[in-house]
């Protein structure tokens, strides 16, 4: 059996590893081969590389523009060698707007498509439900709530649950590296973001916040793990300016180390949120863009949704047969969206976290129960889509 992958970004190399190595450890499959746009995850997985993931990893519009003439060149290169020597299935990992394009040609030239991860249609910008249809066979996606939308369109969808809720154990021990914690004293994890365009309008409010919490709370330690060397620049400036006495370690990488040692993660909506409640860490999260551009896409009714953090949309689309209709919109994490990214409220928000016990209870409650809806198997379920599209198997019951 042959098939491509293409991954987007780290997370995409990362899911395309666990996806390899289901398919791989399924019986009677016979031998395998992989080949694509590959990341360090997926090379080790045996993946052949055909572009490496760092020419699709753009963090902003900058970078997107100058690349723009080598990302299609890129993309008219993977759609000719597919279509020259075509696999039994093509999975696009993330990265939907150069993913589409290529599932849609290859789709086209009668090669059976995946995406996995959906693109936030159920958030803003709904009608890309209709290219995503003309471009896939099936979609897979890691979280309930974003079937609704695709079954909707009459687009073939399967929710496989997500990996990190299978590789993070549901009872979590701190671990022994203890990147963050040491000696007595709290210490908060500070995630601003990954993209340019987070850190843009989060690292001086958070650097901020951090100020705000040093003043009134010295013991207190900081630390921050950047995912690249422009994040830790970008931060690194914002602390010299707004935080200078503050003691804030910034450490490349090791965000899950470094989170699960903190007794709170101040955090950008986003991935690191999610990993924080698998984590059980108690967190406040803070989204905000340009305002305008906020305005003008509540003004077009874009934006479809009410909560941002992954946390909280997993609760309100999910809630707990147990929890009365009328308590549902209490969800476990507090949100600082636009306006609301105020240092003075995030700190207190955390202040209360690491004082107040009672109120750390139900939100770590709801976290693990969140993690055990999450927790599906998800390698193992994507494999079987992926080897039923390609016609290895037949997977009845199955909802693509």
């Amino acid at each position: 059996m042959r098939i491509g992958v293409i991954a987007g970004e780290a997370s995409g190399d990362y899911l395309g590893a666990g996806l390899l190595a289901a398919l791989r450890a399924r019986p009677g499959v016979g031998e395998i081969s992989a080949e694509g746009v590959t990341g360090p995850q997926l090379r080790a997985a045996g993946c052949r590389t055909l572009f490496d993931i760092d020419q699709l990893s753009l963090l902003g519009v900058a970078e997107v523009v100058r690349a723009l003439p080598r990302v299609l060149r890129m993309r008219r290169a993977l759609i000719a060698h597919f279509i020259a020597a075509a696999p039994d299935v093509v999975v696009g990992i993330d990265a939907p707007d150069f993913n589409l394009g290529v599932e849609r040609a290859l789709r086209a030239a009668g090669i059976p498509t995946v995406h996995y991860v959906s693109p936030t249609v159920w958030a803003w910008r709904s009608g890309r439900v209709r290219t995503i249809a003309r471009s896939v066979d099936c979609m897979l996606t890691l979280f309930p709530f974003e079937q609704a939308v695709y079954r909707q369109a009459g687009v073939d969808v399967a929710w496989v649950g997500h990996p990190l809720a299978d590789e993070i154990p549901l009872q979590l021990e701190r671990p022994a590296g203890d990147t963050a914690r040491r000696g007595d004293g709290h210490t908060i994890a500070v995630l601003p973001g990954s993209r340019s365009s987070e850190l843009r309008y989060l690292a001086v409010p958070f650097a901020r916040t951090v100020a705000w919490l040093h003043q009134r709370q010295p013991s207190l330690r900081f630390v921050a793990p950047m995912a690249s060397a422009a994040a830790r620049e970008v931060f690194a400036a914002a602390l010299a300016q707004h935080a200078p006495s503050a003691a804030v370690r910034l450490v490349d990488g090791r965000s899950r180390e470094v989170m699960a040692n903190a007794d709170a993660v101040l955090a950008a909506c986003g991935t690191a949120a999610l990993e924080a409640m698998l984590l059980k860490r108690p967190m406040v999260v803070a989204y905000r863009i340009s305002g305008l551009t906020h305005a003008l896409l509540r003004w077009l009714r874009l934006i479809k949704i009410d909560h941002y953090s992954l946390p909280n949309l997993l609760a309100a689309a999910c809630p707990a047969d147990s929890v009365p209709a009328d308590r549902r919109s209490h969800l476990p994490v507090r949100e600082f969206i636009q306006d609301e990214v105020d240092p003075a409220k995030m700190g207190a928000a955390l202040r209360d976290l690491l004082g107040d016990a009672q109120a750390r209870a139900p939100m770590l409650a709801e976290f693990e129960r969140l993690h055990r809806l999450l927790r599906r198997g998800a390698s193992e379920r994507a494999a079987t889509e992926v080897l039923r599209l390609a016609g290895h198997v037949r997977a009845p019951g199955v909802s693509c």
